[in-house]
């Protein structure tokens, strides 16, 4: 759980968004916590989202899934995405490496097919998981500048 100062500095981040946004931002990242109760929760406030990252350790680079919310939706990133099984054809992108899916809802999250893909990217790192403390909040980046984060 973050503490207090972490807590509120991240619900201020959210808050910045319209109050649908924000709430569906919030509703995706509960659903990650829960599905990733032990690890790192890394949060970067960019230039052009919020990002929060779900890791097995303190960097990065660990970073397995993460969400990022924009001023009209949240998407689920995949990090290591590219050589995922998707036989549904909900990954997104042509990148070396990256693959994603813009959620219409919080409850895509619960998707059987997005579940699948979640167990899949999470597995590799699996051990290092159970092995990591309770999930600790860490906001690791605020951009001095930023996009508004409310649609123009």
């Amino acid at each position: 759980m973050p503490n207090d100062a972490t807590a509120r500095q991240v619900a201020g981040f959210i808050e910045r968004y319209m109050p649908a946004m924000a709430e569906t931002l919030s509703a995706c990242r509960r659903k990650l916590r829960a599905r990733v109760p032990q690890g790192f929760e890394l949060v970067y406030d960019n230039y052009n989202a919020l990002a929060i990252g779900y890791a097995w350790a303190d960097k990065a680079s660990a970073s397995l899934v993460s969400i990022a919310g924009y001023p009209r939706w949240v998407t689920l990133f995949f990090l290591y995405g590219k050589d995922l099984p998707d036989p549904e054809g909900l990954l997104e992108g042509d990148g070396v490496r990256v693959r994603s899916i813009r959620l219409a809802s919080p409850d895509d999250l619960d998707r059987p097919a997005v579940q699948q893909l979640l167990t899949l990217a999470l597995a590799p790192h699996a051990a290092a998981f159970a092995a990591a403390p309770p999930l600790k909040t860490i906001v690791k980046a605020v951009a001095a500048k930023q996009r508004e984060r409310r649609p123009a």
